[in-house]
């Protein structure tokens, strides 16, 4: 199959452009657009990836799926377009960021900066049906994304993998952990957040500490 994504993610993967369920999943997703309004646009159901090529990865955020308002999505995790009002996430790991590195809040919540500096905003799930979360979990974009995160846990080492929430830490099995660090936490949503282990983890630092160690640059958070 012919897919738009940028081209050292598209050596990695093509073997599972050619397996029958992307093929089933393209057509679904094909039909989901054309019957009804999804999220991301269709030009940027890829943008996690073209964004960060896949030899400049240096941090791995794994959300659930997009956000289902419109204006919201732009095809990186937790990441709003400019001009969007920060949803509650977010605003939540800005004030961990300005809490562990003393940063203020920024004006706008589009990560983009941050995939511009290898960090890998991967959704498991890429599309979505407006105003219902979760729609298109079944759609089979997980074996996608979990190939994804294999690839980079097979060929790539000295990562910081940000396992937020029960959903993304059931990732962690993938991951070798004497080869990479893995930082785990509640969701940075108010309801699990608010219960206690968000706020505190230092994980903006230490991930920058474990960049530095392994002689990358950090993260410009």
């Amino acid at each position: 199959m012919n897919v738009k994504i940028e081209e050292s993610w598209k050596q990695q993967l093509q073997v599972e452009f050619d397996k029958p369920y992307f093929q089933q999943l393209t057509e679904s997703v094909r039909r989901e657009y054309a019957n009804g309004r999804c999220f991301p646009p269709g030009q940027l159901i890829f943008n996690a990836f073209n964004l960060c090529p896949f030899d400049q990865v240096k941090v791995v955020i794994i959300g659930q799926d997009p956000y289902h308002e419109p204006g919201q999505a732009h095809g990186l995790s937790f990441s709003v377009q400019d001009g969007v009002p920060f949803p509650p996430s977010l605003v939540n790991i800005f004030k961990e960021i300005e809490l562990d590195l003393g940063s203020p809040q920024p004006a706008s919540g589009n990560l983009s900066r941050w995939a511009s500096q290898g960090v890998l905003l991967l959704n498991a799930t890429l599309t979505v049906r407006a105003h219902q979360a979760n729609s298109h979990s079944t759609l089979g974009w997980q074996s996608f994304t979990d190939a994804a995160i294999r690839a980079l846990a097979t060929r790539r080492q000295h990562l910081v993998y940000m396992l937020w929430g029960g959903y993304a830490r059931s990732k962690a099995y993938m991951i070798d952990r004497q080869q990479n660090l893995v930082l785990e936490s509640v969701h940075p949503s108010p309801l699990s957040a608010n219960r206690g282990g968000w706020f505190g983890q230092h994980q903006f630092s230490r991930c920058n500490d474990y960049l530095r160690q392994n002689g990358q640059t950090p993260i410009e958070w």
